[in-house]
């Protein structure tokens, strides 16, 4: 017990310490950003697959996962008690008309702690949500540049869920939700003289909205056997519709910029009245969102399944920030993937006991910008390799694919991103027995 604790402590302290920014794509320029989490790594591995539940790995995307069926090895009595941390890294190839760049970024994914009662189970964690992490530069008609973006932020979600297993086949969960978070960006517009010199001095708009709100996430799994080897999974989750506060402060400088470094210099400041303009706290509207699923597969030899997902994006707003040329439209996605264990119980072969994973998706992602629908399409890999004992393990996954498109001088996002994470397992509760 102890030495899993103290893994899972130095897995987090490696992972934040490493984990400096949580994106570095353009697009996180819109609404409250990028969407960050998109399930564990087992699930992102399987193409982002949320309908599978099993006693030995946490599923944080549906709650009824928190309760399930007592494990045969402990005589029926219980599960163990499910401890995980994730994070992951991305690099990213930004290709538009006029070029191409590079970007990177490294995240803390995850931490989730899962815990059995009975017939009921109950689990609770911390994760970002969203991320911001932009910096993009317009460059005007006469090739001189007129704008410069920064914003950094995001939104993180700190949740405490309840599952109950109403028999062995069906479970029902649900998560209260809290989100927290700030997002910060800047805007400098430069100004040239009759010449096409840059002038001396530039403005800079800056924004601060500091966001809290709680939302629920109500999930369902039924799982049954269909003969003596093939099982029949599914899958239900609803989230429903909730309003994030937001705190907003806005500020307009002059500034100066170093040749040299780059350096903004602030020469002074006018903080922007949003109280009068009704904008010093506001609403941003969370669409609702579901997810359904169902697969087939051999308990502990293989599975394969499809989900789609839908969320009624077109329903967000943000009154603070206007974009010319962007507009919301409800958001789907459709995911297909499973995993084969080639020998779950072999005592003469380590990689016969691991679990190989495979998946893809194809996500509209609800923004629109130009007339240009942005969609998203991925293959992921992965590998669930045993570490120590009690079914405990170490998984890796692997992804790749793109998001966005060059048309309307739009930017195109290649990435790769690498997933690792733990999912150890303990046993706290266990019932004496008497001669």
């Amino acid at each position: 017990m102890i030495k899993k604790l103290v893994l899972v402590f130095i897995a987090v302290f490696t992972i934040s310490s490493y984990a400096q920014e949580g994106t570095a794509s353009p697009y996180s320029f819109y609404g409250i950003g990028s969407l960050k989490f998109k399930g564990t790594v087992e699930n992102r591995s399987m193409g982002g697959l949320s309908i599978y539940t099993d006693s030995i790995h946490i599923n944080l995307q549906n709650p009824a996962s928190y309760a399930g069926k007592n494990l045969e090895v402990l005589n029926n009595e219980s599960r163990p008690v499910k401890f995980t941390v994730g994070g992951s890294s991305s690099k990213l190839n930004l290709k538009s008309d006029s070029g191409s760049e590079k970007a990177s970024a490294s995240t803390f994914d995850y931490l989730a702690l899962s815990v059995p009662m009975g017939k009921f189970g109950f689990g609770f964690g911390l994760l970002p949500f969203t991320s911001v992490g932009y910096k993009l530069e317009a460059i005007d008609g006469s090739g001189n540049l007129s704008d410069r973006f920064r914003g950094q932020g995001g939104i993180n979600k700190a949740f405490f869920g309840l599952g109950y297993q109403i028999n062995d086949e069906f479970s029902v969960g649900v998560d209260f939700q809290y989100n927290f978070g700030n997002i910060q960006n800047s805007t400098i517009a430069f100004a040239y003289d009759g010449d096409g010199a840059l002038t001396q001095y530039q403005s800079r708009e800056s924004n601060r909205s500091d966001l809290s709100g709680v939302n629920f996430n109500f999930g369902v799994s039924y799982k049954k056997m269909l003969n003596e080897k093939l099982e029949l999974v599914s899958g239900l989750t609803y989230m429903p519709e909730s309003n994030l506060a937001s705190k907003n402060q806005r500020s307009i400088s002059t500034i100066t910029i170093s040749s040299s470094t780059g350096q903004e210099f602030v020469t002074n400041t006018i903080d922007a009245d949003l109280e009068a303009l009704g904008l010093m706290e506001t609403d941003l509207v969370m669409p609702s969102k579901y997810a359904i699923g169902v697969g087939i597969g051999e308990p502990r030899k293989w599975f394969v399944g499809t989900e789609y997902t839908s969320q009624k994006t077109s329903n967000f707003s943000n009154k603070l920030y206007t974009r010319t040329g962007t507009t919301y439209e409800d958001a789907s996605t459709i995911s297909l993937g499973g995993f084969y264990i080639p020998q779950y119980n072999s005592f003469t072969s380590y990689f016969k006991r691991a679990v190989y994973r495979a998946g893809l998706h194809f996500e509209k992602t609800g923004l629109n910008i130009e007339n240009e629908s942005i969609n998203e399409f991925g293959m992921s890999f992965g590998v669930g390799l045993p570490v120590g004992s009690f079914f405990s393990n170490a998984n890796l996954g692997f992804e790749f694919g793109k998001r966005g498109t060059t048309n309307s001088n739009l930017i195109q996002e290649n990435f790769i991103n690498f997933q690792i994470s733990l999912s150890l397992n303990d046993r706290w509760f266990n019932k004496r027995k008497y001669d």
